[in-house]
């Protein structure tokens, strides 16, 4: 998958997800109009879907579904869409199908032949604002490092991001990274901030790509360029909704045996996908490649990815930490640092913290 369709793809379904905001409420939409977007539908699986049989089943599902007016209920293209979108996961299992109505998507299809300037702006200007989707960092008590990453946004914005943040707890015993709330984004972002977490000069081939359209694969690998490089434990949080990119994260630290994951069995969905215009305004996500680990030879596609401590989700940063701590009790060489330490832990295990004090000791 080129640089340039994966930043279409993420520009065009980030859009997908904000729609309510743009669209006509309740466009009407006609049955030939429907007849014409499941035309155009089962041609765009046939030539692109990841699994052509599936493809094929898929399609002649939906179309003998309209042919007994099974979608006469769905006269606008909101409802129609959403009608599509809920029969492509349930009779492919595929969760990262989508299909969404737009007002703009209304213009002829070659004005959408490449991102627009302004699109491209327009989400490097969402990752600046969603703070480069780094939702929260803090250190935790016994020198452990806490970031909560919301989503991948564009590697060239959110990377230098990254390595900040890594930069600023550099110095912690060990670190936990949250990817709970994480759905997902660029797969470039994720070889960029799995970059920071191998030895200069230690390439690591993360991930591949295949695309069906152009039968190519691209390679993921670590990059040489990252300055900053973190060497202590590491630990992945993840919970049901963990998704796509996200997913690919946590599975590439558990296959390249450099984090533990902690939490719950992610989502399982792990096949890239494009946008593909529909006509009358309606645009479908399509999986039209598919993930392959360079070590497992597959991927998290509907199985998710199976962590090494699993606990229910809002257990998982107590379990992590807790985790931690006993190692660095374990460890610690001096007699002091091993009683704090130990008295971290016993709050740690029962989910308690310290009380911040504000007042000077000498009005205490």
């Amino acid at each position: 998958m080129s640089g340039k369709k994966e930043f279409f793809a993420g520009v065009v379904l980030g859009a997908m997800l904000s729609l309510p905001v743009f669209a006509t409420p309740e466009t009407p939409l006609s049955a030939s109009a429907r007849a014409a977007v499941l035309q155009t539908l089962a041609t765009e699986l046939i030539t692109n879907y990841i699994d052509p049989a599936v493809a094929k089943r898929v399609g002649n599902a939906i179309a003998k579904k309209n042919a007994q007016g099974g979608y006469a209920s769905a006269a606008s293209a909101q409802a129609f869409s959403a009608a599509l979108a809920k029969d492509l996961r349930d009779l492919s299992g595929d969760l990262h199908f989508n299909v969404k109505f737009d007002e703009r998507l209304l213009k002829p299809s070659s004005e959408a032949a490449a991102p627009r300037p302004n699109d491209m702006d327009d989400a490097r200007t969402q990752a600046i604002r969603a703070g480069y989707g780094i939702e929260k960092i803090e250190r935790l008590p016994g020198n452990v490092a806490y970031i909560e990453l919301s989503k991948f946004g564009p590697a060239d914005v959110v990377g230098p991001a990254y390595t900040s943040a890594i930069s600023l707890m550099a110095g912690a015993d060990a670190l936990i990274l949250d990817l709970r709330r994480n759905g997902g984004g660029s797969p470039s972002s994720v070889a960029y901030l799995m970059s920071h977490f191998f030895p200069a000069g230690d390439k690591r081939h993360l991930n591949d790509l295949y695309d069906r359209p152009s039968n190519t694969t691209r390679e993921y690998w670590t990059l040489t360029t990252v300055t900053e490089r973190y060497r202590k434990p590491v630990y992945v949080l993840t919970s049901a909704r963990t998704g796509s990119a996200a997913e690919e994260c946590a599975y590439n630290f558990q296959t390249q045996k450099r984090g533990t994951v902690v939490g719950e069995t992610t989502l399982g969905a792990a096949n890239p996908v494009s946008p593909y215009r529909l006509g009358h305004g309606i645009v479908a996500a399509i999986p039209d490649g598919r993930s392959i680990n360079p070590i497992t030879k597959t991927s998290w596609e509907r199985v998710g990815v199976k962590p090494n401590i699993a606990v229910p989700a809002a257990q998982a940063l107590q379990s992590a930490h807790v985790a931690i701590l006993r190692d660095l009790v374990t460890s610690a060489t001096d007699e002091g640092e091993r009683i704090k330490l130990q008295g971290m832990l016993a709050m740690a295990e029962k989910g308690e913290s310290e009380t911040p004090v504000y007042i000077s000791n000498a009005k205490r």
